[in-house]
């Protein structure tokens, strides 16, 4: 397991423009988290390293945005399904496999739907600007896109990489 702490909300916003340095089409990040962990925040980051010109919110209400950047920007919030069957309804599947970087808030709520491949990224509180991230990759393409963006991100600033042994 890698864990990754940030000092504060740049730091955050720093990782997700380093993950988007190494991301390609049809590559999934799951992100989980309590309400205020950082999902969005880590988001915004990955936006602005695509490229996103236009502010990144939360999707809590639209389900669903697509931002586009030098690749297309699918930004979902599975927290206001209740039924994995809703993620027919909002072609959940296809916009995985549309050619764009899925980034999945509450991406650990149906485990069924999870793809093979994918970088699940589950987010947690030390202080109040202090966040921790833990990487599960998941496939031979999650342990590539965990590697990389590690490896991007241990020099940016306000930012510590661990390693544990287990």
């Amino acid at each position: 397991m890698t864990e990754i702490i940030t000092r504060d909300a740049e730091a955050t916003v720093a990782l997700g423009e380093a993950l988007a340095a190494v991301v390609a089409p049809n590559d999934v990040v799951l992100l989980s988290g309590e309400l205020g962990a950082g999902k969005t925040v880590l988001a915004k980051g990955i936006a602005r390293g695509l490229g996103v010109s236009e502010e990144v919110t939360s999707p809590t209400f639209n389900i669903l945005l697509v931002h586009e950047g030098r690749i297309a920007l699918n930004h979902i919030d599975l927290y206001r399904l209740e039924r994995v069957g809703e993620l027919e309804d909002i072609d959940y599947r296809g916009t995985l496999e549309s050619g764009g970087v899925s980034v999945v808030e509450w991406g650990d709520r149906f485990a069924e739907a999870v793809p093979e491949n994918h970088l699940t990224v589950r987010i947690g509180i030390l202080d109040d600007e202090v966040r921790f991230f833990e990487l599960l990759p998941g496939g031979d393409r999650g342990r590539q896109l965990a590697g990389d963006w590690l490896e991007r991100s241990r020099s940016l600033e306000g930012v510590e990489i661990g390693e544990d042994a287990s």
